[in-house]
């Protein structure tokens, strides 16, 4: 067996050498909208108007870009942004002229918070029911989920540890030694968790109270990140001298939280 060399321009085409469409925004924004059209079948199905699903989507993807953005620069990196903080939310850069850059540094945890806290605005403004809207967004967003890493694939970036061995994936941009492919690791996962939650939302949810896949979302999604960062390289210099890494970290609240969830919303037969 011998490993995979990797070697893949992130750049699909530059335009006058200033503005850059890479296949991370491709695949983040096809991800996106992907995760959408499947949230918004069920939305339909449940007599949700057009203009609340839409209105509930412009929320979603404002949310995800500015809670990833914010939680990359805020748990990675907060020295620098904090001096910097127009370059938390500007896609481009002014030094030595106009360069658009889009947002170089996105943090999951960051872009699951935003939608959270977007989810609960909508809900307030429309009376719509919390939990059935999580369910539903839980089922689209594990799918986007999927092409978010391959973007990172794309990337060579988020690389894994040294495989140790003749197999694993040499990012060429960054080294020549084999490493884990972890990327693709939690692209496999995160598939993994959308056809379960597809399945137990179109054919099992009678059985369990409104949230409970929510729950279910969040228990899988972050203990498989929370595993995989076992393999991974630390993204920052500081996580070195942690015992576990800051997606770790970050991660344990989210699965105590999905775990809670799921107890309170197992029982059927219980009053809400």
């Amino acid at each position: 067996m011998q490993p995979l060399v990797w070697d893949a321009d992130p750049e699909i085409v530059n335009l006058f050498g200033r503005i850059s469409l890479r296949y991370y925004s491709l695949l983040f924004a096809g991800g996106l909208i992907l995760g959408y059209q499947i949230a918004r079948r069920f939305f339909l199905k449940e007599g949700y108007t057009p203009e609340h699903i839409d209105k509930l989507a412009l929320y979603i993807f404002i949310a995800t870009i500015l809670g990833a953005r914010l939680g990359h620069c805020l748990f990675y990196e907060p020295g620098y942004y904090l001096n910097h903080p127009f370059e938390m939310l500007l896609p481009f850069s002014l030094q030595n002229g106009f360069h658009f850059t889009g947002y170089r540094g996105l943090a999951s945890h960051g872009g699951i918070f935003g939608v959270f806290l977007a989810i609960m605005i909508f809900c307030w403004q429309t009376k719509h029911k919390f939990f059935s809207v999580l369910d539903k967004v839980a089922v689209g967003g594990s799918f986007t989920a999927v092409f978010i890493r391959l973007g990172n694939f794309m990337n060579s970036e988020i690389i894994g540890k040294p495989t140790g061995g003749d197999y694993g994936v040499i990012f060429k941009k960054v080294d020549d030694i084999a490493r884990h492919p972890t990327q693709l690791y939690e692209s496999l996962a995160y598939l993994l968790i959308f056809f379960l939650l597809l399945y137990l939302y179109k054919y099992q949810r009678e059985r369990f109270r409104e949230g409970f896949i929510f729950g279910l979302f969040f228990t899988l999604l972050f203990i498989s990140r929370f595993l995989i960062e076992f393999f991974k390289e630390n993204q920052v210099s500081f996580e070195d001298s942690l015992t576990y890494n800051m997606g770790q970290l970050l991660s344990i609240p989210f699965i105590i939280s999905g775990i809670a969830v799921m107890i309170w919303k197992w029982n059927k037969g219980k009053k809400e």
